[in-house]
């Protein structure tokens, strides 16, 4: 018969082990939330955005790409097909031409560069432009480096006759090569635009983390680009953003020192909603649904979010200035929820267009020209 000593020391043991297991699935469970975090916010200029499939080209001709069907290759508009060395642009749906029953052929407005081979394997993004105003749009410009907080940060300048500037801003999966979309419009109405790469971005200072924070430091290079504009000339600026780019927008039209020359703020696709946002960044670079909560909650302990003062947005009463938002109820990425819940608490400052059929970050392909009218109409009483 075993003592008692000997059956407490017994179960001591099994409880040590116990605990020393649970300690330790405690710190895997951490570091592999931590891991799951660092996937989701990883400084990764023009990686592109999840949800999008790929696409098989099936053939070309002329004028002409056929692709895979999927509710990708339908959706309306002007995109991209882009591929490691593979850029082309592509249009509207031809519904009429001969097709597989497997296929959507498209009209195939060129070849950037690279080849669109049958059997290419391609992805649609919205940045429908490559290279730099001059190459891609013939628009005279200049390569200027705004200072900012964590050292100079690469623009493109492209001049106009205005004195008010617009700052373009791209966001999760761009890089400054998106904003390029609205240049042409916006240099017809002779409006200088600033197109900024901030931190993380290629040529620019890296975060000190290496990670994004959606927004949420990123901000301040805004505001380093406000006071670059205003010291060579601009009288106000209107901001300019896509996705977090419209985030830091928002962020610095709240938190600015010259918040009051911010005559306008136009904002696509924001990113209101951080913790979802997070969410569907971690599942979609494979974190298990299990898990995502701790991903989300390592995600805000590294980048600081959990403890920001608010989200961007949270306090209508705040805005002081016009803003037209551009999103749409199919925005997998960045819930359009906090975009209606802004436009209805403020009809008097905040014009909400909705953009039906469009991804994230892409309300200017899905229809540029109703997108390029609600802008003028935004515009004409801020230039």
């Amino acid at each position: 018969m075993r003592s008692a000593t000997t059956t407490a020391a017994a179960v001591t043991t099994t409880l040590t082990a116990a605990a020393g297991l649970a300690a330790a699935a405690t710190v895997a469970a951490v570091a592999v939330g931590r891991h799951a975090a660092d996937a989701a916010l990883r400084n990764e200029p023009g990686r592109p955005l999840p949800g999008g499939p790929r696409l098989t080209v099936h053939s070309t001709a002329a004028d002409r790409v056929a692709l895979t069907l999927s509710l990708a290759s339908l959706r309306s508009g002007t995109y991209a097909l882009a591929a490691p060395g593979v850029h082309a642009v592509v249009g509207a749906v031809l519904p009429d031409a001969p097709h597989d029953p497997d296929t959507v052929v498209r009209r195939l407005v060129g070849v950037t560069h690279g080849t669109l081979a049958p059997g290419a394997r391609v992805r649609l993004t919205p940045q429908i432009h490559v290279g730099d105003p001059r190459t891609a749009l013939g628009l005279d410009h200049a390569d200027v480096d705004v200072p900012g907080e964590l050292g100079a940060l690469p623009a493109w300048f492209v001049p106009a006759a205005r004195d008010t500037w617009v700052i373009t801003v791209h966001g999760l999966g761009g890089t400054r090569e998106h904003p390029m979309v609205v240049m042409p419009f916006l240099n017809h109405h002779r409006l200088p635009v600033l197109d900024l790469a901030y931190r993380g971005d290629l040529g620019a200072p890296r975060p000190p983390d290496g990670l994004g924070h959606l927004g949420a430091s990123e901000w301040r290079d805004v505001d380093a680009a406000i006071r670059y504009a205003l010291r060579f000339g601009a009288r106000r600026v209107v901001l300019h953003g896509w996705s977090t780019g419209a985030t830091m927008a928002l962020l610095a039209a709240e938190r600015s020192a010259l918040a009051g020359r911010i005559s306008g703020l136009v904002l696509d696709s924001p990113v209101l909603d951080w913790r979802t946002t997070l969410e569907r960044l971690a599942a979609a670079r494979g974190t298990p649904a299990a898990l995502l909560p701790l991903a989300v909650r390592a995600a805000e302990g590294r980048t600081g979010l959990r403890v920001d003062r608010q989200p961007p947005g949270a306090d209508p009463a705040a805005l002081r200035m016009p803003v037209l938002i551009f999103h749409g109820p199919d925005d997998a990425l960045a819930p359009w929820e906090p975009a209606r819940r802004l436009a209805a608490a403020r009809p008097d400052l905040v014009t909400l267009r909705t953009v039906p059929g469009a991804p994230h970050g892409a309300m200017w392909n899905a229809d540029p020209a109703g997108y390029e009218e609600a802008l003028r109409r935004f515009l004409t009483p801020l230039m």
